[in-house]
């Protein structure tokens, strides 16, 4: 992933860090575990801080295909029992390296399979509460095989120029952050010069 070639001086960390007790945990089962922690904030105040601790690590693929489409997978979403199109996604064990949790992930949604891949994203969900990490990668030299859904999964696959899903995207129909991430992020990328030529017209058209 490209980086700045100096990090600006204000992104140096300010003030105390928080400390923190073993933690208990009431809660755990196969793939999250709750915990509780005696805590003391940066500001020196004693707090009980509880956190959720994922055992797996979130996976985000942008398949982007020669003719500047990506495919797109939708499915029934659990947690706000409504209907989401995103990029193919998934959880990657922690003890695995995440680009062979992508390839997997992307096999399993889509039947397809990459000649090229580059990660593009690493990011906190939602840092205030979760320890959960995410990796997106950029997907080229697509392929097309048989999927392989997980049992619980019923999906739907829908192929769109790259375009039109940003728009989409930024226009709020689509509401996975990882997806609206990933598309920001590859469009940025393409207009910084930090794609190369053929790929950054894909993207932007």
């Amino acid at each position: 992933m490209d980086r700045m070639a100096h990090k600006p001086a204000w992104l140096v960390p300010h003030g105390k860090p928080w400390t923190r007790s073993n933690g208990r945990t009431p809660f755990e089962n196969p793939w999250l575990a709750v915990r509780e922690f005696d805590a003391t904030a940066p500001t020196g105040r004693p707090a009980t801080y509880g956190m959720i601790h994922f055992k797996h690590l979130a996976i985000a693929v942008l398949p982007l295909h020669e003719d500047g489409t990506v495919t797109l997978v939708g499915q029934n979403r659990f947690a706000f029992e409504d209907y989401s199109w995103e990029l193919p996604e998934g959880g990657g064990k922690l003890d695995v390296d995440p680009l062979d949790s992508a390839k997997r992930e992307l096999r399993e949604e889509t039947g397809l399979e990459a000649a090229q891949w580059r990660k593009v994203l690493e990011g906190q969900l939602s840092n205030s509460l979760t320890d959960e990490l995410a990796f997106g990668f950029l997907a080229t030299g697509l392929t097309q095989t048989e999927t392989e859904p997980d049992e619980t999964e019923d999906i739907a696959l829908a192929r769109v120029p790259f375009g039109e899903a940003l728009e989409v995207a930024t226009a709020g129909y689509i509401k996975d952050v990882l997806t609206v991430a990933m598309l920001l992020r590859v469009h940025h990328m393409a207009s910084k010069g930090e794609l190369e030529s053929g790929l950054a017209a894909l993207v932007l058209g």
